[in-house]
């Protein structure tokens, strides 16, 4: 149906070359707003969905070889926010492991530290800090190939 909608947002606008024609009447405005609308509801699904693609195209790579804090994926529901912030500190490792070493997937690992730091509102924790919580140097330092896969699982946690 959203991809309907899409189709239907692009002949539209395809057939009124002029902006300006779609709010002459009541079907143009109806448009107008679907077309706004449809994009939004698709990514709203789960806030870490570019971060996840980004993820998936930097797992395979040779030219990473970095040892990282890891977090459990396993770890109290309590603790999800400060757990998801230490994989994406640890995102500015392997920047700084790709710039020295040039890798082949520097944007991606990029993408992935940017697009999260914008999904933390204004970078203030929502969830109070409990007890049980380790801080990111608490946890146990793994390969690069671990903790994608440790960082994936989280996300995946946090989008159900």
């Amino acid at each position: 149906q959203k991809t309907h909608l899409k189709s239907i947002c692009l002949q539209y606008l395809l057939l009124n070359s002029h902006c300006f024609c779609l709010l002459k009447n009541g079907m143009g405005l109806i448009i107008f707003f679907l077309c706004a609308y449809v994009p939004k509801t698709e990514a709203s699904h789960c806030k870490w969905a570019e971060v996840l693609k980004d993820l998936e195209r930097i797992k395979t790579s040779k030219d990473i070889d970095v040892s990282l804090y890891t977090a459990n994926a396993d770890e109290d529901v309590k603790c999800q926010e400060l757990v998801l912030r230490c994989f994406f500190l640890e995102t500015e490792v392997i920047i700084q492991e790709c710039r020295i070493k040039n890798c082949s997937k520097t944007q991606d690992v990029w993408n992935i530290w940017k697009n999260g730091n914008e999904s933390f509102e204004n970078n203030k924790l929502t969830s109070t800090k409990s007890e049980k919580c380790k801080e990111c140097e608490e946890y146990e330092e793994k390969n690069f190939t671990e903790f994608v896969q440790n960082f994936e699982k989280v996300i995946q946690r946090d989008c159900k």
